[in-house]
């Protein structure tokens, strides 16, 4: 979450999509109803099924399973060509004017770099283009056609309200007024967050869905605002804390990854994960991966994680 629980009180306007909050998250759904009655909120519901969110909704619209991404693209082409953005906001905390590179594209269907026997993409050309001190190239007017803004408009004007609708099966007049409701979210006074859950998150296009969702947020202005974000309804202690704890297989704690079985140099390790900035004086916190690294390492290993030792790096599990 982007947010927090209790924050869902501040919000305009609630759009509830993969996921179930009024019967999968109760006690956190009260924070929708506080909304309701405190800040005249209005609750929109996409859902395949008449869910008991829905019931209490200010507006329901069917969608088709797994067609979250027209849905969602054809907000995104809305927003875009009814010029209901929040254009402050997009200039300075989106990448909208970085410029990218030449040999970038989308044609029939497919990206650049795709291999059609290996079924897999070469993602050398998805990428900006950078200075010669690896700064990314920017254009603050928006004006440039190579700059993400413009191909990002042209990416999403295929989704027009006809093709989403025969896509996912929302009538094109429920489909315009969700689009409508949102649209006012633009506005510098109002804010929208989007509440998804496992009807997202384990769905095989799951990560696509969400970034798409985000985009919706950040053209509107509502990432960083009190009401609004991308919130992930994750609704026991066990979830939450096996990730923050760093429990899973392949996580360290702290959001840290384990390495690779072929990473056995402890340098590489650290250079993969540690971002270089795109822009000058960009505030970067994974820059700091080389601190917490040094830092869980003697929380483990104590006076044994040495400098000359690479911290006891060879002591961590690879992954195969």
């Amino acid at each position: 979450m982007t947010n927090n629980w209790v924050d869902i009180k501040n919000a305009n306007l609630v759009l509830i999509m993969g996921g179930n909050a009024a019967e999968a998250h109760p006690c956190g759904f009260k924070w929708v109803t506080e909304a309701k009655a405190h800040n005249k909120a209005r609750l929109i519901v996409v859902d395949p099924r008449f869910t008991r969110s829905a019931a209490v909704a200010d507006y329901y619209a069917p969608i088709r399973a797994g067609s979250d991404i027209a849905f969602l693209g054809g907000v995104i082409n809305y927003l875009l060509t009814q010029d209901k953005i929040q254009h402050d906001y997009v200039k300075a905390y989106t990448d909208a004017g970085f410029l990218v590179r030449a040999d970038f594209g989308f044609k029939d269907g497919l990206f650049t770099g795709y291999d059609e026997k290996g079924r897999k993409y070469d993602k050398t050309s998805w990428m900006y283009e950078l200075d010669g001190q690896g700064y990314v190239k920017t254009d603050a007017t928006l004006e440039h056609p190579r700059c993400v803004f413009n191909l990002m408009k042209a990416h999403y004007s295929r989704y027009t309200p006809e093709v989403v609708s025969r896509i996912t099966g929302t009538p094109q007049d429920q489909f315009l007024k969700i689009c409508e409701m949102i649209a006012e979210c633009s506005a510098k006074d109002r804010v929208m967050t989007i509440l998804y859950a496992l009807g997202w998150t384990q769905h095989s296009q799951g990560s696509q869905m969400i970034r798409t969702a985000a985009m919706v947020q950040l053209l509107l202005g509502n990432v960083g605002m009190p009401g609004g974000g991308m919130n992930a309804l994750r609704g026991h202690s066990n979830i939450q804390g096996l990730t923050d704890l760093g429990l899973l297989s392949n996580l360290l704690p702290g959001y840290m990854t384990l390495p690779g079985e072929k990473e056995t140099d402890y340098q590489t390790y650290i250079e993969k994960r540690t971002p270089r900035p795109l822009r000058p004086n960009q505030l970067n916190y994974w820059s700091n991966y080389p601190k917490f690294h040094v830092s869980l390492m003697k929380a483990w290993f104590g006076p044994a994680a040495t400098k000359e030792n690479d911290w006891c790096y060879d002591w961590l599990p690879k992954l195969d």
